[in-house]
């Protein structure tokens, strides 16, 4: 995974964000004859936050009737082809899961089941006629927990331990800064890559260092920031998941990603015929309700700042304001 390179619900879909973001989906995509038979292959465990929201967003599928849903997790980058061979040899219609590390092999398999959907996580674009790419475009509301932050902390150092530095995790990395920067030009970074994306211990062992270099606050990338931000007291910003009720008082926000526009707008296509090579990239932007920041706590973030915040966020939604994307590797900044 170190090379990783981006709606038919019948009704409503709704994202929690303080307030439900609705949309419609198209009507033509009535109703299917048979539940789609879907696969998912994972180099990681479905715990992980990034796995997670795609299983999350096809178990929920699979409890609507309209899939049928079956995975492999934790399938080492050598055996990624073998697998998605497997699945669709089984006649999976569409198979899902992050190519990042297995780029060029997954795209022969899509060339070579050609009758098959092919829906992959990639830095890269879609390719042929049935390999379709995904990211987790979850940039502006990870803008909005930077601005947090930047209110938030009082030693105006800010710690940041992200998994490998990769396209998707450096604008996320970049959008946070952005927003710290944008209501504390005070503010000062330390940004550590653990090389891994699932080692709670060693990314706990980083964030640890960097509160005994004086950060107060924690951008928890990976599973073990928020850990060690629990341990020792200070606060932390989550990603991707909502973690603040496993960390009381730790966790002050977080950017949330929410893959059921994704899921359900290729699971349309795949059923309609109309499935093609393409980017659904932009289902995770928060206009399409992919993307949200998760409610924040009174207790923890004073109103005044909660206020700003939403009144950035109607801007973004409204399209007034437009966060940057910076795609190359963010560094410390002390």
């Amino acid at each position: 995974m170190k090379e990783l390179l981006a709606i038919s619900r019948r009704g409503l879909l709704a994202v929690a964000t303080g307030a439900v973001v609705s949309m419609t989906m198209a009507t033509a995509s009535a109703a299917w004859a048979a539940p789609l038979d879907v696969a998912a292959v994972y180099n990681v465990p479905v715990e992980q936050q990034w796995v997670s929201r795609i299983h999350k967003a096809l178990n929920a599928a699979q409890e609507r009737g309209e899939i049928t849903y079956v995975y492999s997790e934790n399938v080492a980058s050598t055996d990624y082809e073998r697998v998605m061979r497997e699945y669709a040899d089984a006649g999976k219609q569409l198979i899902m899961g992050e190519a990042f590390s297995v780029e060029r092999a997954a795209r022969q398999v899509a060339e070579d089941y050609p009758d098959t959907a092919f829906l992959m996580g990639s830095s890269f674009g879609p390719s042929g006629d049935n390999f379709a790419v995904f990211d987790n475009w979850i940039h502006e509301p990870s803008y909005l927990t930077g601005m947090i932050a930047g209110r938030v902390t009082e030693s105006n150092l800010i710690g940041m331990v992200g998994g490998y530095p990769i396209p998707e995790v450096n604008r996320l990395m970049h959008a946070f800064m952005d927003g710290a920067r944008e209501v504390n030009p005070d503010v000062e970074f330390l940004v550590t890559f653990i090389g891994s994306w699932y080692d709670p211990p060693k990314a706990k062992e980083a964030a640890f260092a960097m509160i005994d270099a004086g950060a107060d606050i924690l951008y928890a990338e990976r599973f073990g920031v928020a850990d060690a931000a629990a341990e020792r007291g200070v606060k932390a910003i989550g990603n991707v998941i909502d973690t603040q009720e496993d960390y009381p008082g730790t966790i002050i926000a977080s950017a949330l990603w929410h893959m059921e526009p994704t899921v359900e707008k290729a699971i349309e296509a795949v059923a309609n015929g109309t499935f093609e090579a393409a980017d659904f990239g932009e289902y995770s932007f928060m206009k399409y309700g992919g993307g949200s920041l998760a409610p924040m706590d009174p207790e923890l973030v004073p109103q005044e700042v909660i206020e700003e915040v939403k009144a950035r966020e109607q801007e973004i939604l409204d399209g007034a304001f437009e966060v940057n994307v910076d795609d190359s590797e963010p560094t410390s900044t002390r």
